[in-house]
């Protein structure tokens, strides 16, 4: 560990910045970041050490993550196109060796979670508490060591955007027990599950595994989920500056609120899907005896179910399709099936918008102007889980700027955010 003193002294004195040009990339970010880690740390000493900066800390950090490819396949041990991007969380830690986890996030009270409490609670379902013992509970179930700590945690990730702030926060818990209190010997693949296992059955949402792969293991790649207890990663090399185009991420402003629901019923209803063919999960069902049958899933469980199932065989080839396409450096290609990607969600998977409130459909509608605004300079489409959230975009630098304007101009200030992928995923800082 290092004493806050000193962090702080190095950070203001550029003696980080080549690590922080090497892990956000973005070299016009360098000055935001130094206040960044110097007001974390600043925070940090006020909050847990009362304005003591001599006491000793680490750093460490988790990146949000972009879905490329593979939209709602995970879930069906399907394959995916993920991404780490250059917005994280980071925490200051210190104070360990006790038997209490305290954790302030900027903007948020403090929560205190006892290491002799950490079965469990119905009651806690659904709130930031759920997440920390969940990822606790099971690193000590998977026969790792655990401990208390304090943290204070900063993040650019914005809750709710589709850029997996959850995932990106119980990345950061598992990445912080790896390094107190494990060497750094939990592998990614295993802080994912972890975090999966946290948000399924302590927060109690029936995520896959995808977003948390993408922030704990980094870079852009390809995931095959076909034994989800050994996801095959397959890391894709590829510069967007090379072929002249931006990656932009748009967050809509649309409520999250009560939403669960609709995130829920696409596995269920693809489950039910594959339960027609005696199968558990899609991928385990022969893509034409699935197009042979698929009546058989709109008598047993009605036709978004049926179109679901069709979107998922598909889906499911074309993440794969994608990463080929970058690693042959044919964009062109790529940009095709993104589109396509794009298409599939709106129509089949039906996940652009919420069906309880169709009065309010900001994804629609920033898709709608997205193709009004780049004509053949860009292609647009839902991120993420969908029914709120964020449009994904791969667009054309020279219209960079008209565009994130025009998004601006319609959801705010601020709504548009250009990003670059950072090949790391949680990691020690520092």
């Amino acid at each position: 560990m290092n004493k806050i003193s000193a962090l702080s002294l190095d950070i203001k004195e550029g003696k980080l910045d080549e690590k922080i040009k090497d892990i956000y990339v973005d070299v016009s970010k360098l000055s935001y970041q130094r206040e960044r880690y110097v007001e974390a740390l600043s925070e940090y000493a006020r909050i847990f050490a009362d304005g003591d900066t001599e006491k000793d800390v680490e750093i460490y950090s988790a990146p949000g993550r972009s879905e490329i490819g593979g939209n709602h396949t995970d879930h069906q041990h399907g394959n995916v196109l993920a991404a780490s991007i250059n917005d994280d969380a980071i925490a200051i830690v210190g104070n360990a060796n006790n038997d209490t986890v305290r954790v302030l996030s900027k903007g948020y009270d403090m929560l205190t979670i006892p290491l002799n409490n950490i079965e469990k609670l119905d009651s806690e379902e659904g709130t930031t508490v759920a997440l920390i013992k969940g990822v606790i509970y099971g690193v000590k179930n998977a026969g790792y060591n655990i401990g208390g700590f304090d943290a204070y945690i900063t993040s650019d990730v914005l809750s709710g955007s589709g850029l997996s702030s959850s995932a990106a926060f119980e990345t950061i818990i598992g990445t912080i027990l790896s390094g107190l209190y494990n060497d750094m010997k939990i592998d990614a693949v295993e802080i994912a599950k972890l975090g999966q296992y946290a948000e399924n059955v302590y927060f109690g949402k029936p995520c896959g595994l995808m977003d948390q792969m993408a922030c704990s293991v980094g870079s852009l790649c390809q995931i095959d989920f076909k034994n989800p207890e050994e996801p095959v990663i397959d890391r894709v090399e590829f510069d967007l500056s090379k072929v002249g185009y931006s990656l932009c991420i748009t967050d809509t402003k649309g409520s999250h609120a009560d939403l669960t629901p609709d995130y829920a019923a696409v596995p269920v209803e693809m489950k039910n899907a594959a339960s027609c063919f005696g199968k558990e999960f899609l991928r385990d069902v022969d893509k034409k005896e699935l197009i042979a049958g698929i009546n058989k899933i709109r008598e047993a469980y009605g036709d978004r179910a049926a179109l679901r199932a069709l979107h998922f065989a598909e889906e499911n080839e074309r993440a794969v399709l994608e990463a080929k396409a970058l690693k042959d450096n044919d964009f062109e290609e790529f940009l095709r099936l993104f589109k396509s990607s794009g298409d599939s969600s709106y129509k089949y998977l039906q996940n652009v918008y919420t069906n309880h409130d169709v009065e309010h459909q900001n994804v629609s509608v920033g898709l709608c102007l997205s193709e009004l605004v780049l004509g053949d300079k860009g292609v647009a489409r839902v991120h993420g889980g969908g029914f709120a959230g964020t449009i994904q975009a791969f667009v054309k630098n020279d219209v960079v700027e008209q565009y994130k304007k025009a998004m601006d101009d319609l959801f705010g200030e601020g709504s548009c955010n250009v990003l670059m992928i950072r090949k790391y995923g949680g990691i020690k800082v520092a």
